[in-house]
């Protein structure tokens, strides 16, 4: 679990397409900001509480576990 409140990761979703994710992160997290990344991008290192990253496939569902990051 995160320091603030709520969940931090969000096994449910792998498979799911990537706004069925997006909206399940935010029904759990409204304080987050849910971005739609193809795999393999290229993303910065910091860790943003605030920030989840969603990482799809060529068809647009989940590939990997969502997490706060």
């Amino acid at each position: 679990m995160s320091g603030d409140s709520g969940k931090s990761s969000w096994p449910e979703v792998v498979g799911l397409s990537g706004d069925a994710a997006k909206q399940k992160i935010l029904a759990d997290r409204p304080d987050v900001q849910v971005f739609l990344v193809p795999v393999g991008s290229m993303v910065t290192t910091d860790f943003d509480t605030k920030r989840v990253r969603v990482f799809v496939n060529t068809a647009g569902y989940v590939a990997e576990v969502p997490n706060i990051g």
